[in-house]
């Protein structure tokens, strides 16, 4: 009997001590679960304060616009304009100018009243003395809105055409050699800004006179130390070679809405030399548009500027309630500009609103409210982002089409727009009559339970269809039969959707990246070749790029294309058959958008 006690005394306190254990490890794990929830909660909360001052950072619009100069020379009092001897050294006698006001809050150098004062002044200047190419007109940065520009205006006694070079001492910078865009040959009038000059740098500048036999009339040489960057971005990129010995399109690439750098934009050369730096009132450039000769392109988020080749703000657009994102697309021959935009009233939604901008009269109509035309799929299968959505920077909002691209087709008044968040392309016809979906084309699957399943082209071949795609581009072909055509795009090859909740794809292949940065996953050209009669779509070409989750884009030029992978932060060209020539690497926040190349040849160039 005792012995029986004994065991049993025992094995009470053998369960006490089980049940103490058991109960000091369960409010160890708790305790751990609710550090791990704490982590995790405090970990969303950055991101979202992280990507909520992204966002904002966007849309700032500058509130400063502090510009070194030199010694006060004079001042206009009928046109509230200074000028100022510059504050680079030099052996030209370079002015800058500044209106009266550029110091006061609210002050912005996009303001049409405020360009015209400056064109005026420079007008003036002109007028007032007898300028030579020896001893030219020079005004640094004229307009306020390119850092490194340097405007010369001069009478030649032959007539003739401008060409210069511009060295530095730097080994790792090539020469620059350009023609002027500065007339035809026949005038002894000059005036052109001169592209290409390095920031932070001292530039030896050889100006040379052409004549109309294309025989040297006359050459001098001046130097110039230009100003650093305004944005202090670096001024030369690091590249790498890739396998392809095919030569570099010749060019300039323009790095668009630099993360971190809001307000500006970048143009480098192919060897990676920052040669001209756009100061903006905000945002940056979405893409640029060539409107009668003139660069039209975005200023800010809420407004959009025409440049002629002086860097003068000929005319500005404010978007009057709207928030530009992404994309717009001129309208054919007639004066008029569509652009993605949100509702800046619209608390809820984001990103699926189309305006279109009249370039004479500047008025501002909104042409299609997406909600319209998906209607039962907005009300039926979206919501707003979580916390546990993939983009929780947008948590409260529902993005649920987040448009990114735009291109117009006049034959029949047509859109094709590129929905990230569906990772689907589509198209709207007779958008300014009586607009309505003419196709969708990516995963059949996404629409397949919806209202919308009839609109989807079938997919012929067997490949992995676009996911999260970029800059889709519309691409005709005079020899392909009628109702066929390409369209080109950066596959960025990433699935997620925040906005409709309680699908997922039913197969997701492998291939497909699900995570925001990687190192073995792959982003694509794509280049489909759509066939309307036949309601079907094939992939006609293709190759590999670094893989960026988001943003990004795919420009052809002379035969190469030009691939941004703006998550990856590099941006590369590659030859025809999609091999890789030269990769250049750049500094940026989270990611920089779009990566476009031009020769800019009838604006800034001969």
């Amino acid at each position: 009997m005792k012995q029986k006690t004994k065991w049993t005394i025992y094995g009470c306190l053998a369960g006490t001590a089980v049940a103490v254990a058991a109960l000091l490890l369960a409010v160890f794990v708790s305790r751990v679960a609710g550090v791990i929830l704490l982590v995790l909660l405090v970990v969303g909360i950055i991101a979202v304060l992280y990507g909520r001052k992204f966002l904002s950072g966007e849309t700032a619009v500058r509130d400063s616009w502090k510009v070194k100069t030199g010694k006060y020379l004079s001042g206009d009092q009928e046109l509230h304009v200074s000028s100022f001897a510059a504050s680079c050294k030099s052996d030209l006698d370079i002015l800058q100018i500044l209106p009266d006001e550029s110091k006061e809050k609210g002050f912005t150098y996009y303001d049409r009243q405020v360009q015209e004062r400056l064109a005026a002044a420079i007008v003036k200047l002109s007028s007032g003395g007898h300028y030579t190419l020896e001893k030219p007109l020079a005004i640094l940065n004229p307009f306020g809105t390119a850092g490194n520009s340097l405007y010369l205006s001069f009478t030649t006694t032959f007539p003739g055409q401008m060409q210069y070079t511009i060295h530095v001492d730097e080994k790792d910078i090539p020469d620059f050699s350009a023609k002027a865009n500065d007339g035809d040959g026949s005038t002894t009038r000059h005036e052109f800004q001169i592209i290409g000059l390095v920031p932070g740098m001292k530039n030896h500048v050889t100006l040379e006179l052409i004549g109309p036999k294309g025989r040297l009339v006359n050459a001098v040489t001046f130097t110039v130390e230009m100003p650093k960057p305004v944005s202090d971005y670096p001024v030369l990129l690091e590249h790498t070679d890739g396998e392809s010995t095919a030569p570099l399109s010749s060019g300039l690439y323009t790095l668009v809405r630099v993360g971190g750098k809001n307000g500006y934009a970048f143009f480098y050369d192919n060897d990676g030399v920052m040669r001209y730096e756009m100061v903006l009132e905000g945002y940056s450039l979405d893409r640029i548009l060539w409107y009668k000769g003139q660069m039209l392109t975005c200023v800010s988020a809420f407004k959009m500027a025409q440049f002629n080749a002086l860097g003068q703000a000929v005319a500005i657009y404010p978007l009057e309630g709207y928030e530009m994102h992404h994309d717009m697309a001129l309208t054919g021959d007639e004066p008029k500009v569509l652009v993605l935009t949100s509702d800046v009233g619209e608390v809820d939604n984001v990103e699926d609103l189309l305006v279109e901008v009249n370039l004479e009269s500047g008025e501002v109509q909104q042409l299609l409210d997406f909600k319209d035309l998906f209607r039962s799929y907005y009300e039926q299968e979206t919501s707003p982002i979580t916390p546990q959505d993939p983009f929780v920077w947008m948590v409260g909002k529902n993005d649920w089409l987040h448009l990114n691209t735009i291109q117009y087709i006049p034959e029949d008044d047509s859109i094709i727009v590129s929905s990230r968040e569906t990772s689907t392309i589509i198209k709207v016809v007779n958008i300014h009559t009586a607009p309505e979906i003419d196709y969708l084309i990516g995963s059949e699957a996404f629409w397949k339970d919806t209202d919308f399943a009839r609109y989807s082209l079938k997919q012929v071949g067997d490949f992995v269809p676009q996911y999260g795609q970029h800059t889709v581009e519309y691409q005709p072909d005079s020899s392909l039969p009628k109702g066929q055509y390409y369209l080109r795009l950066y596959n960025n090859n990433y699935w997620a959707n925040s906005t409709r909740h309680g699908w997922k794809p039913p197969v997701l292949p492998d291939s497909v990246g699900t995570v925001l940065a990687s190192s073995t996953l792959t982003s694509q050209m794509y280049r489909y070749l759509v066939d309307e009669n036949a309601r079907t779509f094939s992939l006609d070409f293709s190759f590999d790029v670094p893989y960026s989750s988001i943003v990004s884009n795919v420009t052809p030029l002379q035969g190469n294309y030009i691939c941004n992978s703006g998550t990856a932060k590099v941006f590369g060209e590659y030859d025809g058959e999609g091999k890789l020539i030269r990769q250049f690497a750049y500094e940026c926040g989270l990611q920089t958008y779009r990566t476009p190349k031009d020769t800019f040849t009838g604006f800034w160039f001969r």
